[in-house]
């Protein structure tokens, strides 16, 4: 009996190996197969940002976000398509420190044809893990130079020129280029095309397009900040990004002419409020643009200003409800609001994003509240008093008492001492123009 069994359960044993087996032989390659086809699917990406115009804090965010987003999606590399006349300084020290510190590689590719790396970008190009240029570029002319293009003179204009000139050689020297150009670039504004670029080790590329860039990049090893890197860059997928809303406000404020009558247009505003306290729009102005310069002037960080702005909104929004200014205190802290959320949020790459729809109707919502409270405000201002003395004002009476020219009138339910020009007889209408403490003063209707 015990062996019957025993034969029964081994062969039921053996049949139940043998369909394991084909499910097995029949399920394993087609998850192979799937995996294979994930993998092929998910194509190696390269990320390419343009960079036209001066390098200001715009450019900085631009820069610092681009690395970030390139390095969260995995990319092979960070291109940035470079033609700058150059720009502030401080932006300037802060985008190579971050291209420097960067956990992927950054390329560098000053292009088109015509384009040009000057000044600032110089040691932006140096800075790159892979500095590449096109036919019919030129680098150079780096000498630092103040905010309207004079040469800073004295002991202030040799201090910031030995500073700038170690600056750029300490660039160089990082990424084995050409310290003695670099030097020269700052300190007699030298400049050169990028054939002489390329024989004086100045740049490691000449590349005509993207897809050149791509292919002679290709296998070349770079120190990136976890160690080095070997690019792979064959048939990679090119994905471009451009600047967010908050980065181009902040780039179209960074001109320098804006930047100063925005500065000028702050403390006018504000002087003015303090000089004749209660016209509150000088004052929410030129709160608003003195914020704007600071930031344009990269004295304050984006952030910051947009934290700034978005709490000078509050104060403002509340400042309405207590204070009589129509409209003004709400409608500029509905300005200072947008503006603030898109400097605080408008941050595609940041893990902190916030819809831009949100951001839209909240202050559409509170700007509805806003001009709805201002016109209720308004209306209760140009409404007749009700109440009081003041009440009595333009009321329809009868005469009880004959005026002349004082007696007695009856209006608004009750009998009132009053006095008026003409002579009015007993049953006569009139109506009430004001009153001299408790007598009324009337005329004949």
């Amino acid at each position: 009996m015990f062996g019957k069994i025993s034969r029964r359960f081994l062969k039921n044993s053996i049949s139940l190996r043998l369909k394991v087996g084909c499910l097995l032989v029949a399920v394993v390659p087609g998850l192979f197969s799937i995996a294979g086809h994930s993998q092929s699917t998910g194509s190696a990406q390269v990320h390419v940002i343009v960079i036209d115009g001066g390098i200001n804090p715009a450019v900085d965010d631009f820069i610092r976000e681009s690395i970030r987003h390139a390095y969260a999606s995995r990319a092979r590399a960070l291109i940035v398509q470079l033609d700058t006349p150059g720009g502030l300084l401080t932006s300037t020290r802060s985008i190579v420190k971050e291209i420097m510190g960067s956990p992927l590689p950054v390329m560098v590719y000053v292009a088109p044809s015509g384009a040009g790396a000057g000044s600032a970008g110089v040691f932006i190009t140096l800075s790159a893990h892979i500095a590449a240029m096109a036919p019919g570029t030129n680098i150079g002319a780096a000498h630092p130079v103040t905010g309207g293009g004079q040469e800073v003179k004295g002991v202030m204009g040799e201090k910031i020129e030995n500073f700038t000139a170690s600056f750029s050689e300490a660039i160089a020297q990082k990424r084995g280029r050409n310290t003695e150009f670099a030097i020269q670039a700052v300190r007699r504004s030298i400049s050169i095309t990028e054939k002489d670029a390329l024989k004086k080790n100045v740049i490691d590329i000449v590349a005509k397009d993207l897809d050149d860039l791509l292919k002679q990049a290709d296998g070349k090893k770079v120190e990136v900040s976890s160690g080095e890197q070997t690019l792979s860059l064959k048939d990679v997928q090119v994905e471009r990004f451009e600047m967010g809303l908050k980065q181009k406000i902040i780039n179209v404020l960074s001109d320098p002419n804006i930047a100063y009558l925005l500065l000028m247009a702050g403390v006018l505003g504000l002087y003015m409020e303090f000089s004749n306290p209660g016209a509150i729009f000088p004052g929410v102005a030129g709160g608003i643009a003195l914020l704007l310069a600071l930031t344009s002037f990269q004295i304050l960080p984006i952030n910051y200003a947009g934290l700034g702005l978005i709490l000078l909104g509050i104060t403002l929004l509340v400042g309405e409800a207590f204070l009589p200014s129509f409209g003004v205190l709400g409608i500029g802290g509905v300005i200072a609001l947008s503006l603030g959320s898109l400097l605080l949020f408008d941050t595609e790459s940041m893990d902190l994003a916030l819809d831009r729809g949100i951001v839209f109707t909240a202050v559409g919502t509170l700007s509805l509240f806003i001009l709805a409270v201002s016109y209720l405000v308004v209306k209760a201002y140009q409404r007749k008093p009700t109440l009081g003395l003041e009440g009595l004002v333009g009321e329809i009476g009868e005469v009880r008492s004959r005026l002349d020219p004082a007696g007695k009138v009856f209006v608004h339910g009750e009998y009132w001492s009053a006095e008026s020009n003409d002579e009015v007889d007993i049953g006569e209408k009139v109506r009430v123009l004001g009153c001299n403490g408790m007598r009324l003063k009337v005329e004949r209707v």
